[in-house]
């Protein structure tokens, strides 16, 4: 099969190209640049859009393209419960599931869960400080990584029978705060501890660390979810279309902390 990616900037996708893979340009919020992207395609994996509350339109002129040429499938990447979660990040997300129902186009959505580099991507402030912050609580929140996510997205591309399902992507074990603080603490030999605040505290102490206002906010509208349940999940669809376990806690923080 010939695989080709859309990116804002080809020159950062050189290596994909250097390994056969078609690079095209586009951009989300440049509806012009998406006819040319997408022409021939016949599968399309829609990755959503970062832009909080601009991202509905941005999804909206992608499927419009994708209609206009004829794609055979349209893939996207939601969020778990879409339909019913109350985390505000799921409202656009919901919308744009809506919207490629509407639009005609073959459809799988693949609602992915949290993800495991969310919290280890950047853990050097916990180090230094001994502290993780945010306002979930107990809440448990059932991680996985974006190879195992993309693993799923394969094979929903490529694979047989996922025309017309909604995966609900999770991790298969989940876990608190605490215990990704008691994680880190226990592969780094640092000692590291969380500590739960008050939402609008949440929010405003990670305004400080120089996170704009609304990104703020949205984390910790997402860590009171977590609190909920909403980022929890019993089951196997991740694992099953991966083909594998999903990355663990350990291995992700392990691999961070290398």
């Amino acid at each position: 099969r010939e695989v080709a990616v859309a990116v804002r900037d080809a020159r950062k996708a050189a290596d994909l190209a250097a390994r056969g893979v078609s690079v095209r340009e586009a951009d989300y919020a440049r509806p012009e640049s998406l006819p040319s992207a997408l022409a021939g395609a016949e599968k399309v994996l829609l990755i959503s859009s970062s832009e909080l509350g601009q991202r509905l339109a941005q999804h909206r002129a992608v499927v419009a393209a994708a209609k206009a040429a004829s794609v055979k499938l349209l893939a996207y990447t939601s969020i778990l419960r879409a339909d019913t979660a109350r985390i505000s990040l799921a409202a656009e997300h919901r919308a744009t599931e809506e919207a490629i129902k509407s639009s005609g186009i073959p459809y799988v959505f693949l609602r992915n869960g949290w993800y495991l580099e969310n919290y280890t991507e950047n853990l050097a402030p916990a180090l230094a400080h001994g502290m993780i912050l945010g306002s979930a609580r107990e809440g448990r929140v059932a991680a996985a990584s974006r190879a195992d996510y993309a693993a799923a997205a394969v094979e929903a591309l490529v694979g047989a029978g996922h025309e017309g399902r909604t995966y609900e992507l999770a991790g298969d074990r989940s876990f608190t705060m605490a215990d990704l603080a008691a994680e880190v603490s226990r592969a780094s030999g640092k000692p590291v501890e969380y500590r739960d605040l008050p939402e609008k505290e949440y929010a405003a102490a990670l305004a400080g660390l120089g996170l704009p206002p609304a990104v703020a906010e949205m984390l910790a509208d997402a860590d009171v979810a977590l609190a909920r349940g909403e980022l929890d999940l019993l089951g196997d669809d991740l694992r099953r279309l991966a083909g594998r376990p999903t990355t663990t806690l350990a291995e992700a923080v392990a691999a961070a902390l290398a």
